[in-house]
């Protein structure tokens, strides 16, 4: 696990920027399209073993948005986001990026997973500097800059999600809330113009979890990257989200795509709200009809 997501993560790195990501909300009509599927679907293998994994699905989103996709297991989620990346081609149809084919366009992308994948050798400020040192135009001044300027943003970067003076320390001397806070500093560092979140919090305890959906919304809200967040947990979706897309059971497709109005800074007492009930039962029930829905063209 380990080698297969540290081998995702070095993909995700060697994008290339294209160009300065103004990241600032403008209205609608002007707002570029950073991610956009165009009846992109995905099956795995061939012939007799074809397993569809999604169906059609056309999704639109803009830069400095931040989209959550929820819905069942196995429903796709994961596989919109390595279209995103780029790591997994559509069977049929368009994935347009930046306003060109994925596998065509050059981006800087920021990657976090549910493991932080962390290298054990290396200390906790050397793992969220990594990507300067593989990709453009912080490679080629990392041996210059590697501790001094590189460094101090590193650990400006562990102040803000609260390890201010934890670079030193190795991932095993951590627990898993504050790798994951690390891991989100690595996603972070060379300012990406888009961040895929897969379940990043999947394996915190509850109040560990809250606690980084409050530092996750106060990073987005401070560099405006977009951001694909997939997961299972429908409060995090919603306090975190500007958007969210419910998806149905395999062969996925999206059943609902809603914005979120709840206004800025959430708190996790928000999520206790009736409003903010009342839009969790709304998800829950597209997810339950979603899930003993038959499968499109069953």
């Amino acid at each position: 696990m380990l080698a297969s997501g540290l081998h995702a993560l070095l993909a995700m790195m060697r994008m290339q920027p294209d160009s300065e990501f103004s990241g600032a909300p403008v209205p609608a009509a002007a707002v570029p399209v950073a991610i956009e599927l165009s009846d992109a679907s995905v099956t795995f293998g061939r012939g007799d073993r074809a397993v569809p994994a999604l169906s059609k699905t056309t999704l639109r989103i803009a830069d400095g948005e931040f989209v959550a996709l929820v819905g069942p297991s196995g429903c796709g989620k994961s596989t919109i986001l390595r279209l995103a990346s780029g790591l997994v081609q559509p069977t049929t149809g368009v994935v347009i990026v930046g306003g060109r084919e994925v596998a065509a366009r050059a981006l800087r992308v920021g990657m976090a997973f549910q493991n932080p994948t962390m290298l054990p050798w290396m200390t906790i400020e050397r793992n969220i500097m990594l990507p300067l040192k593989i990709v453009e135009p912080f490679r080629s001044q990392f041996r210059k800059l590697r501790k001094t300027e590189f460094r101090d943003k590193a650990n400006a970067l562990l102040e803000q999600v609260g390890l201010k003076g934890f670079g030193s320390r190795y991932p095993w001397q951590l627990s898993g809330g504050m790798l994951q806070r690390a891991n989100l500093c690595r996603a972070l560092i060379h300012e990406p113009r888009m961040l895929l979140l897969d379940e990043p919090f999947g394996a915190l305890d509850q109040f560990t979890r809250e606690e980084l959906w409050s530092i996750l919304q106060e990073l987005w809200m401070t560099h405006r990257a977009t951001v694909l967040l997939v997961t299972h947990d429908l409060r995090e979706a919603a306090f975190l989200a500007s958007r969210i897309c419910v998806m149905s059971a395999r062969p996925g497709r999206i059943v609902d795509d809603s914005p979120v109005t709840f206004s800025r800074p959430r708190t996790v007492a928000m999520t206790f709200e009736p409003d903010f009930v009342a839009l969790n039962q709304k998800l829950r029930t597209f997810i339950v009809d979603a899930r003993s829905a038959p499968a499109e063209g069953a």
